[in-house]
């Protein structure tokens, strides 16, 4: 059947433009299209196909799929060798590692570099020929390695083709998301299998699985991170820069990460190296380090390779932080919300410069997935978190060792209460509002800055209180008299008067605050504020029904039965009663139409203001703004007080306007 090249020429484009999309659902870019849009871009496709079999392969936004091969990986060559990279410790091993580039250019000054994350995954070289995909070799010894070409095609994230027919070879890293990892290991332990001990092993033995159809299934990604062969290799395709060359790989489709920075300086370096250090338990996938390249391609030519690594590059690795120690027991911490959270009580180990004999196990969800026992030996890793976290079983330790299965409480270790388990959920929770550890908790949430604000309440004031049998919920604050705080240690009349003076300020509360500072299991703060939105009263609050609630933008169905069971508890009504008749008046202020200057726009805050932060949240958020945690580029404002943060300099790297109060104030002011 022949076909007129403008109907080709609109399949290749229509094909080209649904990877565009998907690749913006994937990763962090503004969608081009919408559902409908893309739906009927696939069924174009899908059409032109039918009409034009011979065009269908597994690229093919229909299948993209292919048949199972029980035939081992050939060895393959590199078009270039890959070479493994330097690795450095300490930031004081990467200045030396800078004096190294300058002894190499007598009298040339510092280069500019590019830092990447080091993701944890299997490192990969992909080859194109005229513009489709060809091969993909792992990198093996270097110079030769597996050729997994036919699970490469299963990753949705890669181009089978690319817009222009180039020859050229790039290489990247195949790594599984944590998720996806997780779903892996819960499969295998399903079926008895031994579990993957990271997500790097995961990925390599995925890639290697001579059923493709199975690969498939484990949603491995992907990304980009260099061009190792195409044309001049001091100016591949005209580019002189790592960094312009990573930005037209990414305009040819492929999957580069977002988190790719100019560094101009080596102190750039060490604060990117830093800040990731800090914060890459928020990533999806797991990272050790960061890669530090210089920019200049040409000069990657001048400083040259040893037989091993390049010079123009190096590995600076995260701090390894993995020991293993004795689990000797399991206790049980209240929290808050009534959570029964189980805490590991470990053989004390020194990690990351601190002994630790307490590590949180988080839920009985996760002591199942991960298989522990009491008696085990486990791993324990600190990371960039402050808590230590358990991570796994040394499986072979178990021989000879006396073992003890972990169960869920029958009772709340502080009031005796039977916990309340639902289905669906991993929390157990113990639901009585006067459990002592539990109110102790409430409490210090209840007047805590982003829900009461009553500063003066300080943790050791509330023990006190509760010692004493003058408080045991949060409403019982309101009842407090002046002879009552005289009396207690360290008290004396003038602290005692700003205690009671900020209680009875507190009165005077908006919605969301009280909403938050009650405790509702599955309501935080910014569920809090959609509520007060939706019901613009506590009175309205109070009699929706699960339906009334589900309905509400951002409410699951579990948070929904939970917000209605609690405005069902007559403990809880009791409590709230309490507060309302001390004069406590929570209040929504609403929005009138045509006065939100910040209406569809993201703000961030940071350093020291005039006024709490809390106070300029509200503020932000009721003209209309999305007050978010962290600057990208799509945030359109950053509100910057004394002594701001690292988010400055985000800012500034991705174009973000920085007002200070004045002038936020006076666009808050127009009309």
């Amino acid at each position: 059947m022949s076909a007129s090249p403008a109907t080709h020429r609109e399949w290749e484009q229509t094909r080209l433009a649904l990877r565009r999309a998907w690749l913006d659902y994937l990763g962090e870019g503004e969608p081009r299209l919408g559902d409908a849009e893309y739906a009927a871009l696939l069924e174009r496709v899908r059409a032109l196909e039918e009409k034009h079999p011979t065009w269908r392969d597994w690229d093919s936004p229909a299948t993209r799929v292919e048949a199972p091969d029980r035939e081992p990986f050939p060895l393959r060559r590199h078009g270039a060798p890959m070479r493994s990279l330097s690795k450095l410790y300490t930031v004081d091993e990467l200045r030396e590692w800078e004096t190294s580039l300058l002894r190499l250019r007598p009298g040339g000054k510092a280069p500019e570099y590019v830092c990447e994350l080091k993701f944890d995954g299997l490192a990969i070289s992909i080859r194109y020929e005229k513009g489709k995909l060809a091969g993909a070799v792992t990198r093996g010894d270097g110079v030769t390695g597996e050729d997994v070409t036919r699970n490469i095609k299963t990753i949705r994230t890669l181009p089978y083709r690319i817009p222009e027919p180039l020859d050229l070879e790039v290489t990247g890293e195949v790594y599984y998301t944590l998720q996806a990892f997780d779903a892996v290991n819960a499969e295998r332990d399903a079926q008895g299998e031994p579990l993957f001990k990271n997500p790097r092993n995961a990925a390599a033995g995925t890639l290697r699985m001579l059923d493709t159809s199975e690969v498939r299934q484990r949603q491995l990604d992907l990304f980009i991170y260099g061009l190792a062969m195409g044309e001049e290799p001091r100016t591949p395709f005209g580019h002189t820069s790592h960094l312009a060359t990573l930005k037209w790989l990414g305009e040819l489709g492929f999957p580069i990460s977002p988190e790719v920075r100019a560094c101009r300086t080596l102190g750039d370096v060490v604060r990117y190296y830093e800040g990731w250090m800090g914060k890459r338990a928020r990533l999806p996938y797991q990272i050790d380090g960061v890669v530090v390249k210089v920019d200049s391609l040409p000069l990657h030519e001048t400083l040259g390779a040893t037989s091993k690594s390049p010079r123009w590059a190096a590995a600076l690795k995260f701090e390894a932080e993995e020991v293993s120690t004795l689990l000797r027991g399991v206790e049980i911490g209240v929290g808050r919300t009534g959570v029964l959270t189980p805490i590991a009580l470990l053989e004390p180990v020194e990690l990351a410069g601190t002994t630790v004999s307490r590590a949180t196990l988080h839920n009985f969800d996760q002591i199942e997935r991960l298989g522990l026992k009491i008696g085990d030996t486990v791993t324990l890793v600190k990371g960039g978190e402050i808590i230590p976290k358990i991570t796994g079983v040394v499986l072979e330790a178990r021989k000879g060792a006396r073992l003890k299965t972990i169960t869920p409480p029958k009772q709340c270790p502080s009031c005796g209460s039977t916990p309340q388990h639902t289905e669906g959920e991993v929390d157990y929770l113990c639901v009585n509002p006067r459990c002592p550890a539990q109110a102790a908790e409430r409490i210090r949430h209840f007047v805590s800055r982003h829900a009461m604000d009553i500063e003066s309440l300080g943790p050791v004031l509330i023990e006190q209180l509760l010692a004493k049998g003058l408080v045991e919920s949060y409403a019982d604050l309101y009842r407090l008299k002046l002879e009552d705080l005289t009396a207690l240690e360290r008290m004396a009349r003038k602290s005692s008067e700003n205690v009671l003076n900020a209680i009875e300020a507190s009165k005077q509360c908006t919605l969301p605050r009280f909403l938050f500072g009650m405790g509702i299991h599955q309501v935080g703060e910014r569920t809090a504020q959609v509520l007060a939105r939706r019901f613009k009263s506590l009175a309205a609050l109070r009699q929706a029904s699960v339906e009334d609630l589900a309905d509400v933008n951002e409410i699951g169905d579990i948070t929904a039965q939970s917000i209605h069971a609690f405005f069902r508890d007559r403990q809880q009504l009791a409590l709230i009663e309490q507060c309302l008749k001390a004069g406590v008046t929570p209040t929504f202020e609403e929005v009138r139409s045509g006065s939100q200057p910040l209406a569809g726009k993201t703000a961030v805050i940071t350093g020291t203001l005039s006024e709490p932060r809390p106070v300029w949240k509200e503020r932000l958020e009721r003209a209309g703004a999305t007050v978010t945690g962290s600057v990208s580029k799509r945030t359109d404002f950053l509100l910057v007080g004394e002594s701001p943060g690292s988010k400055l300099d985000a800012a500034r790297e991705h174009g973000v306007k920085v007002l200070n109060e004045a002038e936020m104030t006076a666009l808050l002011k127009a009309k």
